[in-house]
């Protein structure tokens, strides 16, 4: 528990039932949107009004400003491997206003601390810029900023998801595009982490009513629904659209041959696109001179129909082709899996940074659609801290695509060999834990921690208490904090709740620490009905004992033990709990008592569901081990002992 969770207990925002507090409360902010695309230039000019609903206790005395386009200042802090396509002059702020009162762009001279006679912007050429006010904005009252501001968008090859934002001068696909009004929360007040690349972002909630200027014959795609088709759609393509949502095949909207004014969108010189979004956390959009647009539907359980939008370039076509059925499995799968999808549409764009996520908006093609629809459970509507723990959305999706797949197959998810995995990697001094602060996780292990070691440890806690039962409590959880900013204390609170367990020490070794299980069977010796199992523990993790018990096929009768089951005529699965080793022994004696039957076999964690360094020695008798060299043996394959 560290100061930040602390604070937010003793202020009843957060509590130890893993729901919102009685105090919980967060901002809101609404955002009035006009930009232009200068397709010579690859810039965009936008103008926008921000009203920030104050919803805290607290008066605020700045405003937190989010500036990603900074990010490709040439001297801004970045992380390896993210490498921009270009340098440029960052997000530019040419106007600011708060509460109509014109606002510096660079501070005043004079020192520091000296008072604040007019809104003053700071730290403009940051990812992170302040708002210093002269005003303070009152608990329960609202301000409004206007800002004016110009961004070129980068091209050329860039290293990593959103370094590249458009193809030429004939495709853009704008990410963290405009200025925006930072996360204020209750556990660290304003969310002042920098922008450096790889870890991605923490958005309070609004309306956005956006509008896009593009040349016309440009087909715009994005966040929101449409507002106003009449003006920028053909008679033919709102028809198309219309039929869309009857059918589940794939209808083509604008086909390859459609391009230009007057075919593929109405016509005229340039057209404005009006698209609104209520209740979201981000807005993205694509545009390109020469989209094919094509749509399908989902249907979500109590909730109907949802169109599916799919815009990529002509010459791209393959990679498309089945994202359609892909994205609309997901749809529906995680639908019945945590809850209802929530939003009008959902759209698959075309572009350099194929696989990134926004709210209706997953920049992929079939490569990563089951992964990035995902994205729509969390961070979309569950909206985690991905800035410092990306695990609660990234790792998350890992573990929820492992079942998507299975159920893609029509057959059972296999868990299995997950969390033993693990404990080939546990002790490498690179790995950060995972509630280290993944912006500075380091590009080795970056991806280790926030996408793939969630599976594993949720593999561990299937093992412990049940898959299903792992993802009933997930599924609580998504459902008590959606349209809300959990904590990982909240959902390993609300988990625990609805596990009816006290999972710490579980917690503490898989979030706090990069230890794992190093069990083993040392012996096993039978005296009389009982056989004695001595279990030895290395590792810092401890686990529950969960021994698989083979008995010779004939002789006398298996009797029954309180603590095991039969899995099958010969083999039972015994399990004693954690806390065997919460006395601080070492070693631990299973006291079989099935009777006179001889064992031929013992197997430690049959399901190789928790970390071991050395998974040959959970077998009795002993396999013959295979003559690995020392220095490779922790990239060894997972034991065919393990239950698959």
């Amino acid at each position: 528990m560290t100061n930040a969770i602390r604070r937010a207990f003793a202020a009843g925002t957060r509590d130890s039932t893993g729901r919102p507090g009685r105090h919980y409360w967060q901002l809101r902010t609404d955002y009035t949107i006009s930009v232009k695309l200068d397709v010579p230039a690859s810039r965009l000019a936008g103008s926008e009004t921000i009203t920030v609903h104050n919803e805290s206790p607290d008066t605020l005395r700045a405003i937190g400003l989010r500036l990603p386009g900074n990010h490709f200042r040439g001297e801004h802090p970045r992380a390896a491997p993210w490498v921009p396509a270009e340098n440029t002059e960052g997000m530019v702020i040419t106007r600011l206003t708060v509460d109509g009162k014109t606002g510096r762009l660079t501070p005043r001279p004079g020192p520091p601390n000296a008072p604040v006679t007019e809104p003053t912007l700071q730290n403009a050429a940051s990812t992170f810029g302040r708002v210093a006010l002269a005003s303070p904005i009152p608990p329960k009252s609202k301000v409004t900023l206007e800002i004016d501001w110009n961004f070129k968008l980068p091209g050329g090859p860039g290293s990593g998801h959103r370094m590249t934002m458009r193809w030429a001068d004939s495709l853009y696909q704008p990410t963290q595009w405009f200025p925006r009004v930072a996360m204020y929360d209750d556990l660290r007040g304003w969310d002042s982490e920098l922008y450096l690349g790889p870890s991605e972002f923490y958005n309070e909630f609004g309306r956005y009513d956006v509008k896009i200027d593009v040349p016309a014959g440009w087909i715009v795609s994005g966040t929101g629904t449409l507002q106003n088709p009449e003006q920028v759609l053909t008679p033919t393509i709102r028809e198309r659209l219309t039929k869309a949502l009857t059918t589940d095949d794939i209808t083509t909207i604008v086909a390859p041959d459609e391009s230009g004014p007057g075919v593929a969108t109405a016509a005229g010189d340039r057209l404005v696109w009006h698209k609104v979004a209520d209740n979201v956390n981000d807005f993205a959009w694509a545009t390109a001179k020469q989209f094919v647009w094509t749509a399908t539907r989902a249907t979500i359980p109590g909730k109907g129909v949802v169109p599916i939008h799919m815009v990529f370039l002509p010459g791209r076509a393959g990679l498309y082709a089945t994202a359609g059925q892909v994205s609309r499995h997901a749809l529906e799968y995680y639908s019945k899996l945590w809850f209802p999808y929530q939003f009008p549409q959902l759209t698959l764009q075309d572009g350099p940074s194929a696989g990134m996520e926004y709210p209706m908006v997953i920049n992929s093609n079939i490569g990563a659609a089951d992964h990035e629809t995902a994205h729509q459970w969390w961070p979309m509507v569950v909206s985690n801290n991905e800035t410092w723990y990306g695990w609660m959305d990234e790792g998350f999706n890992q573990y929820m695509n492992i079942l998507s797949a299975a159920d893609n197959a029509k057959k059972a998810p296999d868990l299995n060999g997950l969390g033993q995995s693990y404990g080939r990697t546990s002790g490498n001094e690179a790995e950060p834990p995972m509630m280290w602060n993944a912006n500075y996780a380091g590009p080795g292990f970056y991806g280790f921690t926030t996408y793939s070691k969630t599976p594993l440890m949720l593999s561990m806690l299937g093992g412990i208490v049940g898959d299903t039962a792992v993802q009933r409590a997930h599924r609580e959880w998504g459902e008590a904090w959606m349209w809300k900013h959990p904590s990982p204390w909240d959902w390993m609170f609300s988990m625990q709740r609805s596990l009816g367990q006290d999972l710490g020490w579980f917690w503490y070794y898989w979030l706090f620490t990069t230890e794992s299980v190093d069990g083993s069977i040392v012996s096993v010796k039978p005296a009389g009905i009982r056989t004695t199992v001595s279990v030895q523990q290395d590792g810092q993790m401890p686990s529950p004992v969960v021994l698989d018990v083979t008995f010779a096929p004939d002789g006398a009768p298996i009797r029954p033990m309180k603590n095991a089951v039969m899995t099958s005529p010969t083999t039972a699965r015994v399990t004693y709990p954690v806390d065997v080793w919460f006395g601080g022994s070492r070693t631990f004696s299973a006291n079989l008592m099935f009777g006179s039957r001889k064992i031929v076999k013992v197997n430690l964690d049959p399901e190789c569901r928790f970390p071991d360094r050395d998974p040959d020695d959970n077998v009795w008798p002993r396999p013959e081990r295979a003559s690995t060299p020392a220095a490779s043996a922790p990239n060894r394959p997972v034991p065919a002992a393990c239950v698959r």
